[in-house]
């Protein structure tokens, strides 16, 4: 019985946790990915943890809600010094839990608890503490009627503050009795999405291009020493932050994070080897380990851990007002403090794209990227490519959202009308990716100088793409219509993106507003091949002079 026993209390030695959130939609602007953010005010957890870390720059900045009206401070804070946070010891009093970095929906905390399903910050103050809805929500999918948002609202019963005297005393057991703490640590550093399974998390823009994109930024950024070098905003290379131990998504069940084509899982086990995953029902079985017992409360602890929620990042500025990508919270607040490291090409970003290249058996002579150069006294950039690789990812043969058959067939023409008359320094490439392996995909994409499609998901290769003065994504457009989802993710990778409007296009600062026309999604989408070309070979030539 007493060995019994002592496996299930092992059991509970590993713990998750993660809140809920959504997505808000509402009206906006377009602004780009490099406009800076006003300043933000600094958010402190308890003292007594963060004096051990070293302080770094605070700056303030309002969120800007859409229903509600409040606001509320984004911040930075704490820079960590060591790369995981001690787990608990059975007789040690509990420490307080303290904020890193926070931007609406991204939240890295230290010491987070999790007990009956609500995560717990331990603080004597709750002022000094991000206001609660930009840090978290209930976790229900999302539409924009006025009862949805408020049910995505979080209560005390998603996340809630508790005192060091009461946690001590709910979980901290008697010392003069000789009991000890019933709280046991979930070892290394974890991420909780708390992204509804059945909405976003089993398509491959949202979970790749938009929540790991955001999940890395933010994550990486957090490691790294400020700095505003034109060096450095060009570097590729850069010191590797701790491993992400593992990934808890609360609301997803198993198949419910993995997309149709398998993308998702592809991309998560090659760009993280070695990452744990969690699903809706380890969540639950954590809970019920926490609620269970008739005579003791308990709590798991988190010792350091990435929080993120979709409907709190819609409830910034940033993602709400201007961009509708979540990401882009993360992106702005880590670029605006020089923290972004590489943010001009994409390097933050290198490690994972160079690991799924690998994976993917990407040649070595494209693993390999050149490094930025001169221009001027104190300019730099990455060089012109060896070879221009043009990369259209046909839409022809799925089910919807497809150019005109005969549109199609002039644009082709067109641009190998235009690599033709380049020489042997241009090729192009017409790819189905349905008929092709996900290897043969990223190779692909690791070699494109410009990506070209109609709106849809194949474009989210651009991830992969390898970076150069020259790199640019052409996304091709219903007349009228335009979305940020790979215009944003396009130039926060230091790249070049276009719309085309059959034969008219658009690029930044001059995109056009967010539509979605009649004939948007539709099988007849007109292009006008010659303008596409000429757009590309305008583009190569301006790059080539630069």
């Amino acid at each position: 019985m007493g060995a019994a026993v002592m496996h299930l209390w092992g059991l509970l030695a590993h713990p998750y946790t993660f809140d809920q959130s959504i997505v808000i939609d509402t009206q906006y602007h377009s602004a780009p990915p490099v406009d800076p953010l006003p300043p933000i005010e600094p958010v402190r957890g308890d003292q007594q943890h963060l004096d051990a870390l070293p302080t770094t720059v605070s700056v303030t900045t309002t969120a800007v809600v859409t229903e509600t009206q409040t606001q509320t401070s984004t911040v930075i804070t704490q820079s960590p010094v060591a790369t995981t946070a001690p787990s608990l010891n059975p007789e040690q009093n509990l420490p307080s839990t303290s904020i890193t970095y926070h931007a609406p929906g991204w939240t890295l905390f230290r010491d987070l608890y999790m007990s009956n399903g609500t995560l717990y910050i331990i603080s004597k103050d709750e002022s000094l503490f991000p206001e609660v809805r930009m840090m978290t929500s209930t976790g229900l999918p999302a539409d924009t009627t006025p009862e949805n948002m408020e049910a995505r609202e979080p209560t005390t019963a998603n996340m809630a503050f508790i005192t060091p005297e009461e946690a001590q005393r709910r979980w901290g057991g008697n010392a003069l009795r000789g009991e000890k703490q019933r709280v046991l640590s979930v070892e290394g550093n974890t991420v909780l999405f708390n992204d509804p399974g059945s909405q976003f998390l089993n398509h491959y823009y949202h979970f790749v291009a938009e929540l790991w994109f955001g999940t890395w930024a933010f994550w990486h950024s957090s490691w790294s020493k400020a700095s505003s070098s034109p060096a450095t905003s060009f570097s590729l290379s850069h010191a590797a932050p701790p491993p992400i131990n593992r990934a808890i998504f609360i609301h997803a069940a198993t198949n419910e994070w993995r997309d149709n084509p398998g993308f998702n899982a592809y991309f998560l086990r090659a760009a993280f080897p070695s990452l744990t995953v969690e699903v809706q029902q380890d969540w639950e079985d954590r809970i019920t380990l926490t609620s269970d017992s008739k005579l003791q409360d308990r709590a798991w602890h988190f010792p350091i851990v990435l929080l993120t929620d979709r409907s709190a990042a819609f409830r910034g500025q940033i993602c709400g007002s201007s961009t509708q990508r979540t990401a882009a919270e993360a992106w702005e607040f880590m670029n605006q403090n020089h923290k972004l490291m590489g943010n001009k090409v994409g390097g933050w970003w290198e490690p994972v794209r160079s690991a799924v290249w690998r994976f993917a058996g990407v040649n070595a002579a494209v693993d390999t990227v050149a490094q930025p150069e001169r221009k001027g006294v104190n300019e730099l950039a990455l060089p012109m490519p060896e070879k221009i690789v043009i990369t259209y990812i046909s839409r022809q043969g799925v089910f919807r959202r497809k150019l005109l058959q005969d549109d199609h067939t002039a644009l082709v023409a067109a641009l190998q009308e235009l690599v033709d008359r380049k020489g042997n320094s241009w090729e192009l490439h017409v790819l189905h990716a349905e008929r092709m392996t996900k290897d043969e995909q990223i190779q692909a994409a690791a070699r494109t100088t410009i990506m070209l499609g109609v709106h849809g998901n194949g474009l989210s290769h651009l991830l992969f793409m390898k970076p150069s003065r020259a790199s640019a994504v052409i996304e091709i457009f219903y007349p009228g219509g335009f979305a940020h989802d790979y215009h944003w993710t396009t130039r926060a990778l230091g790249m070049d993106h276009y719309a085309v409007w059959n034969d008219k296009y658009h690029t930044y600062p001059n995109e056009p507003s967010v539509d979605y026309p009649d004939g948007f999604q539709g099988n007849s989408i007109p292009v006008d091949g010659p303008t596409v070309a000429r757009l590309i070979e305008e583009h190569v030539d301006s790059k080539s002079k630069a």
